[in-house]
């Protein structure tokens, strides 16, 4: 299995919506209430730039969820197995100097200290034939704006602020 060269790191790829919400949705709800306590990316260092490839660690007071896409549809959602106090050594023969780093993007740093409103998944539904209908982003909603961690066909993606309600489809009231 390709851990991404994070110590601890299997993730557990799924697709579709129902198997998703069924592995961790009620996981993912049971988040509301806390305060997110830091968000880390892992930071190509030669580029300065995000390394989408690897998951995206969101930590609510000691609860860690790490998402992560690849494919079109393919989403894995973890538990507290990565700690970015680790080093991150890319497991591959491509020569990437990788390093976790803490709400590298101003966005980012913004959300610490927020209470956590709610979380779930959204299923996108693009235009006929759009290669991203069906993936399943997954919505941190505060008070004040939302987080969408989404697959960019093969990679994480972020949106900031309320993601579009046509379409991004929800259920329930959340």
């Amino acid at each position: 299995m390709f851990d991404f060269g994070i110590a601890g790191y299997r993730p557990a790829w799924l697709q579709g919506r129902p198997a998703i919400e069924a592995a961790h949705g009620q996981r993912l709800a049971a988040l509301a209430g806390r305060r997110l306590t830091g968000v880390w990316l892992v930071w190509d260092l030669d580029d300065d730039s995000w390394f989408a490839d690897c998951p995206v660690v969101l930590d609510f007071a000691g609860e860690r969820v790490e998402v992560n896409h690849q494919k079109c549809d393919d989403l894995s959602i973890t538990w507290n197995s990565v700690d970015p106090a680790t080093p991150v050594s890319w497991p591959t023969s491509d020569d990437f100097r990788l390093a976790w780093r803490s709400e590298p993007l101003p966005e980012l740093a913004a959300l610490p200290g927020r209470r956590l409103r709610a979380a779930g998944l959204a299923e996108w539904r693009g235009s006929p034939g759009d290669l991203a209908n069906g993936s399943v982003g997954v919505v941190f909603a505060f008070d004040d704006g939302e987080l969408v961690v989404y697959n960019a066909l093969d990679e994480n993606a972020l949106t900031f602020g309320p993601p579009d309600r046509i379409r991004w489809v929800r259920r329930g009231s959340w």
